[in-house]
């Protein structure tokens, strides 16, 4: 009895473990380089995310994929793998380990898309058309690089015709049957659960500090506790002796289905797909809502514990109107809307942060929808991915949009660095959509999303003197490149914002005081 109880313990110290993202030097929010080459990142993190107090990077999957000729590759051709080999066309193994290791270095870490639910569609055909040339049949269900064989898939476990979910009401359906027609992988097998672990341990010994692992809906919790109980601990080069991989999971849940993400949290965090859902649809003003009803943001909101939760704006899915959340997703196509909700979001204290980092695609609608959603990163015409080419007014190019090195948005990352740990505070509405709220004594932010001017004196909670505005400048020696903020002896200071003002928003923090 004592033995179990002792077991039990450990397992509980394990998932708690994996819930921490392990961040450094005081940093604490992270950005998803979606689609970026691994030579790319490791530049980022040197020139701009450690200097600008990022705390991690989310990559793409790094495993080789399938390639599809469609004339131009898409995206999500990453999240069907054709061997565990880490060869991708974000560049190969060498060039990962040097990234993982320059990012380290710089006190930056590399959080992996892990996909283990599945190997590629079952139309996937044979041969050699992996990215980097292994062979592999989806037809015979043979991945010899793994190696994998048709023992390893789930389908005599699937009960419905067409080998694919067919029902998301029947959960069964949703974790034994294909996700879209991708070969769905029998993870109760010892088999195929110590192939996955191989996978994540080589990446786990070459420096990454955790996961996104997707697809998680469609696994069962048990088979993934059973990966994640043999998974390594964190490399101590650059992680404290003991420390276990962050692990956050992708569940889609938005209620109404039977799986919902409460199963997971034992795990590791889960994404709170309705955090960006509900903040669009509030930064919109759809459906009645409005700012001011924000005061209990968080689990107020229905959402999950907040030590459970990743919470973002948009990710690569929803921005493209798949995944969840809809038309109300907010994304650089909307810039202004954009950086006010990822603003709110850095500002709130709720939740582990991830900022997304896109690339632009030639939308081209038909009924109401976008055409040309599947477009891959920016790429020669051989298929190769662009370099992201910086300019010199610190934005990107060539079609890389780069929303983390917006002004408005890395100053919103320091913000959110200054404030750790300290609480929501002296909150102020106008019952409508102007609203301001402090994070203890260490930072204020105020939000004009009404269509008239915001003029209004605010205890700021703060100590007395002159703050710069970080959103529309920052400090720069002995003063402000954007709006100078008085703060008065106590605590009260004057806010004026224009709603035609280019950032209806205002934000300050203790490092921004002259």
């Amino acid at each position: 009895m004592h033995l179990f109880i002792l077991a039990a313990a450990a397992l509980l110290g394990l998932s708690a473990a994996q819930h921490n993202p392990h961040t450094k030097h005081g940093r604490t929010a992270m950005v998803h380089l979606f689609e970026w080459r691994w030579a790319d990142i490791a530049a980022e993190c040197e020139r701009f995310l450690a200097p600008s107090g990022y705390a991690g990077v989310q990559i793409s999957p790094p495993h080789e994929n399938i390639v599809i000729n469609s004339p131009w590759r898409p995206w999500w051709e990453r999240y069907q793998p054709t061997s565990y080999n880490l060869c991708s066309r974000s560049g190969n193994e060498h060039e990962l380990r040097d990234m993982i290791s320059r990012c380290n270095n710089v006190g930056v870490n590399i959080y992996v898309d892990a996909v283990v639910n599945h190997m590629c569609g079952a139309s996937g055909g044979e041969g050699s058309h992996s990215v980097c040339g292994s062979w592999f049949s989806a037809n015979r269900k043979e991945f010899p690089t793994i190696p994998f064989t048709h023992w390893d898939f789930n389908d005599h476990k699937c009960r419905t015709g067409s080998g694919n979910i067919e029902n998301y009401g029947d959960a069964d359906q949703v974790r034994d049957c294909r996700l879209v027609g991708l070969l769905d992988l029998a993870m109760e097998k010892d088999y195929v659960r110590g192939k996955v672990a191989d996978y994540l341990n080589k990446l786990i010994d070459m420096g990454v500090a955790g996961f996104r692992v997707d697809a998680c809906k469609h696994m069962w919790p048990g088979d993934l506790s059973a990966v994640y109980g043999r998974m390594h601990n964190l490399n101590t080069t650059w992680f404290s002796g003991g420390s276990r991989p962050f692990v956050f999971q992708e569940v889609i849940d938005l209620g109404g289905e039977p799986i919902t993400s409460r199963e997971y949290f034992h795990l590791g965090r889960v994404t709170e797909f309705k955090y960006g859902a509900k903040l669009g649809t509030i930064f919109r003003k759809w459906n009645g809502e409005k700012l001011s009803y924000t005061k209990s943001w968080g689990e107020g909101w229905g959402f999950m514990p907040e030590g459970n939760a990743l919470v973002f704006v948009d990710n690569h899915d929803n921005q493209r109107g798949h995944g969840a959340g809809g038309a109300s997703i907010v994304t650089f196509w909307d810039p202004k809307l954009h950086k006010m909700a990822v603003a709110y979001m850095l500002a709130h204290p709720y939740g582990v942060a991830r900022v997304m980092s896109s690339f632009r695609w030639d939308r081209h609608f038909v009924n109401g929808k976008d055409q040309n959603d599947w477009m891959g990163p920016p790429s020669h015409g051989n298929g190769v991915t662009k370099p992201v080419p910086i300019n010199s007014d610190q934005t990107c190019g060539d079609g890389w949009v780069c929303e983390h090195r917006w002004r408005q948005i890395k100053n919103m990352a320091v913000f959110r660095n200054v404030v750790n740990g300290q609480p929501h505070a002296n909150w102020w509405d106008n019952q409508s959509n102007q609203v301001a709220f402090g994070r203890g004594n260490r930072g204020f932010i105020v939000f004009n999303n009404d269509d008239w001017n915001l003029d209004v004196t605010l205890n700021t909670g703060m100590p007395g003197g002159a703050y710069c505005d970080v959103i529309s400048g920052q400090k720069d020696g002995g003063g402000c490149t954007g709006k100078l903020i008085q703060v008065g002896g106590d605590g009260r200071a004057h806010f004026k914002i224009s709603n035609r003002d280019e950032d209806t928003f205002v934000a300050i923090h203790a490092e921004s005081k002259l």
